[in-house]
């Protein structure tokens, strides 16, 4: 893993972390509160707290809901999340970050709680300008097995400033497993943020709604 030191990376971080896409570690020493709405399919709440630039620390609260049959999922989790590997290049950073984690899982298909394990992956690169990300995030317990897994291509029409106001046009596909989707679904969303406060709202290609906030302090 490539080491800097913290208040460098604090700088640069600052920089790129407001980017094209959102990262489960912003800053060392900073907060992470998100959350996410996606119209019949999923909705999911997270706070993470990030002792070291390479680490952060928090929960989350996600409920899945089949666009097949209507089968429903809550999980409460805890997880730790971890920069695996950093490139800073000339205009440009690329990341990969992994995560794990249990939590308590119900679902109206099997009784009572069951132990929730939770595994992801991310890999991003972004300019101020471009940027592609992939994400897979999976749980699984007793009851079920169910993965996520998004692809984002985004574009700004001008680069910006950590201070500025910075607007990203994104095109979305997300695929899910364990009964909860067919096929791939599309999305075309807007981005806009400034300093630590992001909003992303869009539509998917069936019209459902799907927003996404998050700030970073």
């Amino acid at each position: 893993m490539l080491k800097q030191p913290a208040g460098v990376l604090a700088g640069v971080l600052l920089a790129f972390a407001q980017g094209g896409e959102a990262k489960p570690i912003a800053f060392a020493n900073g907060t992470t509160v998100m959350a996410e709405y996606g119209a019949g399919t999923m909705e999911e709440t997270q706070a993470f707290y990030a002792p070291y630039y390479w680490l952060s620390l928090g929960g989350g609260w996600l409920r899945t809901e089949s666009d097949i049959d209507g089968r429903t999922r809550e999980i409460r989790y805890l997880r730790a999340n971890y920069l695996v590997q950093r490139w800073n290049l000339d205009d440009a950073q690329a990341n990969v970050f992994a995560w794990g984690g249990l939590g308590s899982a119900s679902g109206n298909t099997f009784r009572g709680n069951r132990l929730d394990r939770n595994v992801g992956l991310q890999v991003d690169y972004e300019t101020r300008r471009i940027y592609a990300a992939l994400m897979s995030d999976l749980h699984e317990s007793s009851a079920y097995s169910q993965r996520i897994d998004t692809l984002q291509l985004g574009f700004a029409p001008y680069p910006h400033d950590y201070k500025d106001l910075a607007t990203w046009f994104v095109l979305q596909a997300r695929s899910y497993t364990g009964g909860l989707y067919r096929g791939v679904e599309w999305a075309a969303l807007v981005r806009l943020f400034k300093g630590g406060a992001w909003v992303e709202a869009g539509v998917t290609a069936q019209g459902k709604p799907q927003l996404m906030m998050m700030f970073n302090f």
